[in-house]
């Protein structure tokens, strides 16, 4: 290569690497600070939720958590309160509009305006889809897709007049349609679609709408889901892929990757390898995607067992889920509430 060549490669490369640097410090400066902004966190209790009110605490956000468990709430506002956190907590059932309008007339009344609303309460099914109700289906959208649509209108007259944030959290599963959990990966996949929506329109008064697709992640919550068929079978495979650091992250990590996004603005994040690899493959070809999911679904657990029956995660426990390939599930659940 001739010397000029080489010089010129050399600027470009230069050129290239101060572009990335001043675009990396424009963004910090654009940072969104949560230091004392009122975030409201659904289903922020136990699990990921509390996993995030722990690092926003840290910045100084002024902490509101929702769910449908005093108790566990309870044990939150202890614990965050005794490390100098601003935290309330609200029993709420998130699809019911009535009680999240009223939970939030309330904050709004005795704690301040709602500056960022993190959308997170959620729940699993897992078995086959022949084990799936009706009823299967609703609950997963009221949670999924109603909750998020009753706590942003709530919270939306108030943040037009100021601006705001707004993150939901949807999953892979929202994306990518993977066998067995048909319920959540159809509601995720419509808070998917009501995010974006979001997005588009409330733009135009400064609040940005931030849509999160996480892979697995070890939160410690695979006991809290709701299990059918081979329950014992179906729920160690979960644990386990949950479990493995091949297939999911800590959710600490998954945390501050996803509350970053929603500190920059930014419209989309998706977590783990496996959930970016997936989503480009299903983008690139729906048909591939499908046709290596069928294959997958052969060698899930069948039909039968307790059937259309249903039991929690923490009621299928066996020797499999509880041996050390579930470790990291473990001790998540431990430390966070579950």
């Amino acid at each position: 290569m001739r010397s000029t060549d080489k010089r010129n490669l050399w600027w470009l490369a230069a050129g290239a690497g101060a572009l990335l640097a001043a675009r990396a410090i424009s963004r910090k400066a654009k940072a969104y600070s949560f230091k004392g902004k009122v975030v409201l966190i659904t289903g922020g209790a136990r699990g990921f939720g509390l996993v995030m009110a722990r690092l926003l605490a840290a910045e100084g956000a002024r902490l509101v958590l929702c769910s449908r468990t005093r108790a566990q709430l309870e044990n939150a506002r202890l614990e965050l309160a005794g490390n100098g956190a601003d935290v309330i907590i609200e029993t709420c059932d998130v699809s019911i509009e009535e009680q999240v309008k009223g939970m939030i007339e309330k904050v709004e009344k005795e704690f301040g305006p709602i500056d960022v609303l993190i959308n997170n309460a959620g729940m699993i099914h897992a078995g086959p889809v022949a084990e799936v109700t009706v009823e299967d289906f609703k609950e997963a959208m009221d949670v999924h897709f109603w909750g998020p649509v009753y706590t942003t209108l709530a919270v939306l007259p108030g943040m037009k007049k100021r601006g705001g944030r707004i993150l939901n959290v949807s999953s892979i599963g929202g994306k990518v349609s993977v066998p067995h959990l048909l319920p959540y990966n159809a509601s995720k996949f419509a808070l998917v679609g009501l995010s974006e929506g979001f997005r588009a329109e409330l733009k135009q008064y400064n609040i940005l709408v931030t849509t999160a697709t996480p892979g697995l992640m070890r939160t410690g919550s695979t006991g809290q889901a709701f299990v059918k068929g081979q329950h014992k079978k179906e729920y160690a495979l979960f644990k386990i892929l949950d479990s493995s650091p091949l297939t999911s992250n800590s959710a600490e990590q998954t945390a501050r990757t996803i509350l970053n996004a929603l500190r920059h603005g930014d419209a989309q994040v998706t977590t783990t390898l496996p959930a970016k690899a997936a989503a480009l493959l299903h983008g690139i070809s729906p048909s591939v995607t499908t046709d290596l999911l069928s294959l997958v679904n052969k060698v899930l657990p069948g039909e039968g067992g307790i059937g259309k029956n249903r039991v929690k995660g923490s009621q299928s426990e066996s020797a499999l889920s509880m041996s050390g390939l579930t470790s990291r599930t473990q001790k998540a659940a431990q430390k966070n509430n579950e």
